[in-house]
């Protein structure tokens, strides 16, 4: 009977063993992230992972790259998205689990100049001209083509009567990280960005908040992906609670739903 009882906790210690990294791996729940939710999201992870233990893998970029990287097969469990074209896009590429979206926070766009500057209280209206405003400085944003701030900015600046003549001056960035990073550096003078992301850096300051009629509404929608981990739901359902809305209010954005928990 010893033998057998030691052969028993043998194979139960050998089998423990063997499901260890994978149930290490189970907790782990990988996060893809529009890259203007970086400060916010790395707050709610930190406390997610210190009320459950699970950890997390987070990649931050724009949400055009995020999606068409879900599309190739990358391994994500959540997509948050800046806008709602591009989780409509991953819908449609069959790689969101669409009941599980929710459209859970707003934002808004401003023009940043760099801390020292002199540009100051700019009213941002109807025949606001910003190419005069930038002179022979650039205006840094995300690309306009596929970069959800970028892609707001233009639909600012054309309501406004604006485009035409700022587009030249330009510097389109991969991400509105980047574009903000280019006018804390100097390396460009103005930028419009998203109010958080201006909030989240000591090296601008904000001069002016372009209206919300002026653009579509800047929606971020979250949902699990169709191979997202069991587990995946419960931390969806964390960022809908109270104790997220308290850290993404804290850092600018727009609570859209009502708490969960």
């Amino acid at each position: 009977m010893l033998r057998i009882s030691g052969l028993f906790t043998a194979l139960v210690i050998l089998a423990s063993a063997s499901l260890s990294p994978a149930a290490a791996e189970d907790k782990t729940i990988t996060v893809f992230a529009a890259a203007s939710m970086k400060n916010a999201l790395d707050e709610i992870d930190a406390a997610y992972t210190a009320k459950t233990g699970v950890k997390f893998s987070v990649s931050y970029a724009a949400s055009s790259v995020l999606a068409r990287q879900i599309e190739q097969g990358a391994p994500a469990d959540v997509f948050v998205s800046a806008d709602t074209d591009w989780m409509d896009y991953a819908i449609s590429k069959k790689t969101i689990n669409e009941p599980s979206r929710v459209n859970l926070l707003g934002n808004s766009i401003v023009l940043i100049a760099t801390k020292d500057s002199k540009i100051d209280n700019v009213t941002i209206a109807q025949g606001f001209d910003l190419a005069k405003l930038a002179g022979d400085g650039r205006i840094a944003t995300g690309d306009v083509k596929s970069v959800p701030v970028g892609k707001y900015a233009k639909a600012a600046l054309e309501k406004l009567g604006a485009w035409q003549a700022a587009e030249p001056k330009f510097a389109m960035a991969e991400s509105v990280r980047a574009a903000l990073t280019l006018v804390a550096r100097g390396e460009s003078n103005l930028g419009i960005v998203y109010a958080t992301d201006a909030k989240a850096e000591p090296g601008v300051k904000i001069v002016g908040t372009f209206p919300a009629g002026s653009h579509p509404a800047i929606i971020y929608p979250v949902a699990a992906t169709t191979t997202a981990k069991d587990g995946t739901s419960d931390y969806l359902a964390f960022l809908r609670s109270s104790a997220a809305k308290t850290i993404l209010e804290k850092y600018g954005f727009k609570f859209l739903v009502s708490p969960t928990i």
